[in-house]
């Protein structure tokens, strides 16, 4: 099926529909988008696609809605709204079209269904309080996106549409960024696996650029590794910690505390190492010029780490 019309509802916009427009406009490009409740136009139909409007849920005929009664719901027992829906049915392609690799399209397909599309179709249906994001609650995707609807007395006609379309464009820019980053992290993962196996039991893992590590390290089960050493593009080198999680800022090993805070010589003169540049209060990163640099600091943080039982 290539639609002519891709059809959702008129009126005020939200979070549903601009992302399942975002998916359905990648996939039909040709397709005139139509906001409209007209019956002419919310009836099934072979040049159309329905979505958050229409009173029922058919993929057979083009209609993704998820307002009626008897509404649809995952496995799980969870709500769908259109844009769950629409992904569901769409999302493969979407990712294709995309020019990802086929064999992470499965897998994407899932983990951006469950990171990004879940809590869309839960805020929408009412399913999640937004005050479960505390001070940031009026800070999520879908409060912001639906931040650009005119205001209550705005009396110009076209500015519905336009916020609508300005939405959308913030919304498609949201949705690519998260898929490329979620791709990357997939990259990185096979990297960091191979930088692994190569370090042995070393406890400092060497990556050829700086990269998301924790995952794969995790997957890996290499809990000997204490620190991570990389390059910094072509200016200088850096030491990590890993973190115990993944919304922590503890680690499994912090550097050296008398490091903290110091650049330069005052840093160079307290770890004993030329080179050495900076070094983060938090004791999560430091620098220095070279790899021999780098490492040297490294080998030290795991020594004192070691000492007091890391």
């Amino acid at each position: 099926m290539t639609p002519a019309f891709l059809v959702t509802h008129s009126g005020g916009f939200h979070a549903d529909e601009l992302l399942s427009t975002v998916v359905l406009g990648r996939l039909f490009p040709e397709a005139k988008l139509v906001r409209s409740r007209a019956p002419e136009w919310i009836t099934p139909a072979d040049d159309r696609i329905i979505y958050d409007v229409g009173g029922a849920y058919d993929a057979a005929v083009g209609i993704f809605d998820h307002h009626q009664r008897g509404a649809p719901k995952r496995d799980d027992g969870q709500p769908y709204s259109s844009f769950g829906l629409v992904w569901k049915h769409f999302g493969l392609d979407y990712l294709k079209a995309l020019g990802l690799p086929e064999s992470q399209v499965e897998a994407l397909h899932a983990s951006f269904d469950a990171s990004f599309v879940l809590p869309i179709d839960l805020a929408d249906n009412g399913a999640i309080d937004p005050s479960v994001a505390g001070p940031l609650a009026g800070l999520t995707l879908p409060v912001l996106l639906e931040t650009l609807k005119p205001v209550f007395d705005e009396k110009d006609p076209q500015a519905e549409t336009r916020g609508f379309e300005a939405a959308r464009a913030i919304a498609q820019s949201f949705v690519e960024a998260k898929i490329s980053g979620m791709a990357a992290k997939l990259r990185a993962e096979a990297i960091v696996l191979k930088a692994i196996e190569a370090a042995g039991e070393s406890r400092v893992l060497e990556l050829p650029a700086g990269m998301p590590f924790r995952p794969a390290i995790v997957k890996a089960g290499a809990d000997h590794l204490l620190f991570v050493v990389h390059p910094r593009g072509d200016k200088d080198w850096c030491v990590t910690g890993i973190r115990l999680n993944e919304d922590s800022f503890e680690q499994r090993a912090d550097l050296p505390a008398a490091w903290a805070g110091l650049t330069g010589e005052a840093l160079e003169a307290a770890c004993g190492v030329m080179g050495a540049t900076f070094c983060h209060n938090g004791l999560f990163i430091a620098a220095a010029r070279t790899r021999e640099a780098v490492l040297a600091m490294a080998d030290i943080a795991v020594k004192e780490a070691l000492a007091k039982g890391a």
